[in-house]
């Protein structure tokens, strides 16, 4: 397959606005772009300044959770949890995977893929549109207001998410990239599940911030990793 050039990623990347901005997706109602991947591993930043590139646009959440598994084979990721690991092992329960990879990408709670090929991450966008059926969610200081809305019949769960929006350059000593220093956005601090959503109006308080530098998102999602309902951000 041939390689695209930087100007080849930036206009296929750029496509993806045209495409996707006619669905539901807004800046109230941003897509969330969840990437899963490890400083331990080679193949991620390709996928990393993927997502980057969409970063910046209003009707996108892009989130990057580090994983854990990749700590005993070099070099200990700076920024990973063993929550973000179960996170993507109920993903890969939620699509059928036998086993968990770096990198990945998951749209929306909808869609996944490995998302180092921008035409794979545009396809992925536009096919896992959540539609306007989400319950509105309001934040204000600290607390979440959730209204009412259909639920699945499994249930929902409301998640509080905060994330580093600063470009963080983090060298890499040992390991499949060591000596290089990788650039790191959006990257996650916190991951909290506030509780159950019933398809009720719901309250919710929200604990303080791990660091003033983290942003606040709120994901809505089908219980078991399954679709996100709705998403906002601070």
């Amino acid at each position: 397959m041939a390689r695209l050039s930087a100007v080849g990623v930036a206009l296929l990347l750029g496509a993806i606005s045209a495409t996707s901005s006619a669905r539901a997706a807004d800046a109230a109602h941003p897509v969330v772009i969840e990437l899963f991947q490890s400083q331990g591993c080679s193949s991620c930043p390709p996928a990393a300044a993927n997502v980057a590139a969409l970063t910046d646009r209003p009707d996108v959440l892009a989130l990057s959770f580090q994983v854990t598994y990749w700590d005993q084979l070099g070099w200990k990721d700076t920024f990973a949890e063993p929550r973000y690991t179960e996170r993507q092992w109920a993903y890969a329960h939620a699509f059928h995977h036998d086993n968990v990879f770096t990198p990945q990408v998951v749209i929306n709670g909808r869609a996944n893929g490995v998302g180092v090929d921008p035409r794979e991450l545009k396809g992925l966008l536009t096919g896992a549109d959540r539609g306007d059926a989400g319950p509105a969610i309001t934040l204000a200081g600290p607390a979440v207001e959730i209204s009412a809305g259909a639920v699945p019949a499994s249930g929902a769960e409301v998640w509080l998410v905060r994330y580093d929006p600063r470009v963080l350059m983090i060298a890499i000593q040992r390991g499949e990239n060591g000596g290089k220093t990788l650039p790191h956005r959006n990257v996650v601090r916190q991951l909290v599940r506030l509780g159950g959503w019933s398809g009720r109006a719901a309250h919710f308080d929200l604990p303080p911030a791990a660091d003033s530098h983290l942003k606040t998102a709120i994901l809505v999602q089908t219980t078991g990793a399954g679709p996100i309902l709705a998403a906002a951000r601070a």
